[in-house]
């Protein structure tokens, strides 16, 4: 189907802290409950109705599953072009960001051959390609809300439940490599997940950003995801005063304020986003 204008869309990128895996008896119930931090930097997604489906990545043609799999549920082809500074499988939600973003794009660049899909029928549409991808479990429900989402309930619309920390603040990050997600969510997840539990009913009793970052730093290592440079540089910017965490998943460290540069590095500078996916 070629018939339609391009439309794009901006979805934040998204840190998880932590969390615990919820398999439900459908991709739209399976999610994952935790917390994380969506970020001023964030993927732009621009979709144009085509006759076949191609995808590409900072003007590289690659094939992003998630994205893919948005436009078959919607049942439309077309050319969806990304761009982002985030770096790639290193725990920032790319893949997510581009389900969400090609989502919203795609509707709206459709709208005049379809009726149309509410926000929380592409949400959902998104959630699912990432879960059935393998490629994320919570990322689209966060980067729908932005903030400082915290999943109370996995899943997409209406299985899932949002609330937040109501704070802000500027966030460096350091990304010293990727980790798969598929090999660590499609394992044994158990004492991982036990884990995010504990640190989700604490940070519901006190909902503020050195809780959220105090209780991230803990899961890693509870999870033994945390060692080598990322667990170096955690420790750095504890050590000089500041609060930092490894993202899952990914080898990376993000800091509130000015955490990082005050333990030497060179980071990255982002913020934590006000709000959540959008059309531009």
């Amino acid at each position: 189907m070629s018939d339609g204008d391009a439309a794009t869309a901006f979805a934040p990128g998204h840190v998880t802290g932590f969390f615990s895996v919820s398999r439900g008896d459908a991709p739209a119930r399976t999610g994952s409950r935790g917390a994380g931090v969506t970020l001023a930097d964030g993927v732009t997604t621009r979709v144009m109705p085509s006759d076949e489906t191609t995808v590409r990545l900072n003007g590289r043609e690659l094939d992003v599953e998630s994205a893919r799999r948005v436009l078959d549920a919607l049942d439309v082809t077309a050319t969806v072009d990304a761009e982002t500074d985030l770096p790639l499988g290193a725990g920032f939600g790319v893949s997510g960001a581009m389900a969400l973003g090609t989502a919203l794009a795609a509707n709206a660049a459709f709208e005049h051959a379809r009726h149309g899909h509410s926000e929380n029928d592409l949400i959902r549409a998104a959630h699912v390609a990432e879960v059935e991808a393998g490629s994320g479990l919570g990322d689209v429900v966060a980067q729908a809300r932005g903030g400082i989402p915290i999943r109370v309930e996995p899943g997409a619309p209406p299985h899932g439940e949002l609330d937040g920390v109501p704070a802000t603040s500027r966030i460096e990050y350091l990304s010293f490599g990727g980790l798969s997600t598929s090999d660590v969510i499609g394992g044994d997840t158990d004492a991982l997940s036990a884990a995010g539990e504990r640190a989700l009913a604490e940070l519901r009793d006190r909902p503020t950003l050195p809780a959220f970052f105090r209780l991230s730093r803990e899961f890693s290592r509870e999870a033994g995801l945390l060692d080598g440079e990322v667990a170096e540089a955690v420790e750095a910017v504890t050590e000089s005063g500041g609060e930092a965490a490894m993202a899952m998943l990914g080898r990376t460290v993000f800091a509130l304020g000015t955490g990082l540069s005050d333990a030497g590095y060179d980071p990255e500078v982002s913020s934590v986003h006000p709000a959540g996916a959008t059309l531009r």
